[in-house]
């Protein structure tokens, strides 16, 4: 019996050794070879380069961001998904800069959750529009005039911050985050079903600042989208206010 045991712990051991000696599909190598990648000037060495030490990478990493987030409205096989997100990673590859500190992990999972979303919301949305056609109808009437009306708010909106965001912001990183978040609010239509974690992580992905700093310029935002809706409302318009005449 005192064998048997000592058997099991000798077992136990050279699983755990197993595991540690287990190769790690995207760490330091893959992100050298990005580096690699990004340097060299020949078609032909990037060709071999991705082909032999970051295709695989970049294929498991996409397959496993399509299983862990269930990404539902896509209406190819699950091959093809992966497909297109690997080559979204590929198209992003020259934007990656190894210099700013930040792994290339965690910038191409990024990449392929933005692709994933954009996607997956435009799906949805496709979804939506053949299904409850009858719904919709009934609705469209109230709900046009309501829609005209937000669209002209939003777009007197995007025309006044444009004029004084420099004088909101001084820091050109808080000017470079509200810059981001105007031009998302001009592309209200597309991102409709976006949700707050999907959108944050557009805005983070454009300007490269952390969550935090981006809730501070929304909610100084925030203020002055309260204020400006209520002149809307009270008279019909939003009038720009010059540089130093602020609230």
């Amino acid at each position: 019996m005192p064998k048997k045991k000592i058997n099991d712990v000798k077992k136990e051991i050279k699983k755990i050794v197993k595991k540690k000696k287990r190769k790690v599909y995207f760490g330091q190598e893959v992100q050298d070879a990005v580096v690699d990648y990004n340097s060299s000037n020949s078609d032909s060495d990037r060709n071999v380069i991705y082909g032999t030490r970051i295709h695989a990478a970049f294929d498991k990493l996409a397959e496993n961001i399509i299983n862990t987030f269930k990404f539902t409205y896509f209406d190819m096989p699950f091959e093809d998904v992966k497909h297109e997100v690997v080559a979204f990673m590929v198209m992003n590859m020259h934007k990656y800069d190894h210099t700013k500190g930040s792994k290339a992990f965690s910038y191409f999972s990024v990449v392929a959750k933005n692709y994933l979303i954009l996607h997956n919301n435009n799906n949805y949305k496709k979804l939506k529009s053949h299904n409850g056609i009858e719904v919709l109808d009934r609705e469209k009437n109230i709900g046009n005039n309501m829609d005209q009306d937000l669209k002209q708010l939003t777009q007197e909106i995007v025309n006044y911050f444009e004029i004084n965001l420099p004088t909101i912001f001084k820091k050109q990183r808080d000017l470079n985050v509200a810059y981001s978040i105007i031009d998302l609010m001009k592309r209200m239509d597309e991102i409709e079903n976006f949700n707050k974690k999907a959108l944050y992580i557009l805005i983070r992905e454009m300007t490269d600042v952390n969550t935090s700093h981006i809730t501070s310029v929304v909610n100084v935002l925030k203020k002055h989208y309260k204020k400006l809706s209520n002149e809307y409302h009270k008279n019909g318009t939003i009038t720009p206010v010059k540089s130093g005449s602020f609230f």
